[in-house]
């Protein structure tokens, strides 16, 4: 073998072993396989894989939160009829519903064509290429970006940015981008930012950073807060999980301050909240009429 025959030979070897080394090239996603996927990016090379177990929350079992309920379903089902629909940011405290909203518009609509993909914050860079795979499909899809904010510096905003107000490529009619935040304007704001703040003329116009700050989550056409629950709120919620768990004797007053006592252990009363004490409660109830167990 003569040393150019030595050195292809050698090369392609090298090849080889470098190519058994990369990522397999990323399959097209099976879409009659679920309604509810997520965008993994593994080596580099991302694609869309499919939840095979989906959250099942439904819409009623969402209680005390009526106002965005009403806006974000009534926005979804414009979205699913092909008519004008807006990007939407659910943000509020921890607990209250943001997410769980989002998961029971899936379960509700996902038999018109809804379908959910989950992109965790650090895969925003990918949104462009996520797009990519939705253009001519039949289906209607809510890009899910759960949780979501950034800090000083991030400029992984940006990528959301190009999606929510278009780029060169315009995003498709069948994909909006549903969020949600514990941030309103999904950045850290500070006191010291104001005092660049002025007044023109009784108009009061905010400085460079509180308007960077303030202008991506204005590009959600569809702004809902969600404020943490009154006492009564709380009960009502905890009630409702009691008699979907089947639980006897809701009304009494040692539920009622066990109840109120979770919350205030728990240092929040929200709907999470709720749902986790009846849970314990039902899970009590039934262990103690087994006998095994006594109830506190």
């Amino acid at each position: 073998m003569t040393d150019p025959q030595r050195f292809f030979a050698r090369a392609e070897a090298l090849l080889e072993r470098i190519e058994r080394l990369l990522p397999a090239e990323p399959r097209e996603p099976d879409w009659k396989a679920s309604t509810a996927f997520r965008w993994r990016n593994r080596g580099g090379r991302g694609e869309i894989t499919s939840v095979a177990y989906p959250s099942r929350v439904r819409l009623a079992d969402l209680q005390c939160i009526d106002r965005p309920k009403q806006a974000m379903d009534q926005n979804t089902r414009q979205f699913l009829a092909g008519l004008p629909a807006n990007n939407a940011l659910l943000w509020g405290p921890r607990g209250t519903g943001k997410s769980s909203l989002i998961k029971a518009l899936l379960n509700e609509y996902a038999g018109e064509g809804m379908r959910l993909i989950e992109v965790e914050k650090e895969h925003l860079v990918d949104l462009p290429e996520i797009v990519e795979h939705l253009y001519d499909r039949p289906e209607r899809f809510i890009l899910f970006c759960d949780d979501l904010s950034f800090e000083e510096n991030d400029a992984s905003y940006k990528a959301l940015k190009v999606v929510l107000d278009g780029s060169i490529n315009s995003t498709p009619d069948n994909v909006l981008v549903y969020a949600t935040s514990n941030r309103r304007h999904l950045l850290p704001e500070y006191r010291d930012e104001n005092l660049d703040a002025r007044n023109v003329n009784g108009e009061i116009h905010f400085g460079d950073v509180i308007e960077e700050k303030i202008s991506l989550s204005e590009r959600f056409g569809l702004w809902l807060a969600f404020h943490p629950f009154s006492q009564d709120a709380y009960l009502t919620i905890v009630d409702y999980w009691l008699e979907r768990l089947e639980v006897p004797d809701r009304g009494n007053e040692a539920l009622r301050q066990a109840a109120l006592q979770w919350a205030l252990l728990h240092g929040s009363r929200s709907g999470r909240s709720a749902w986790q004490f009846a849970r314990d409660w039902a899970g009590r109830i039934r262990l103690q009429a087994r006998g095994n167990g006594s109830h506190d």
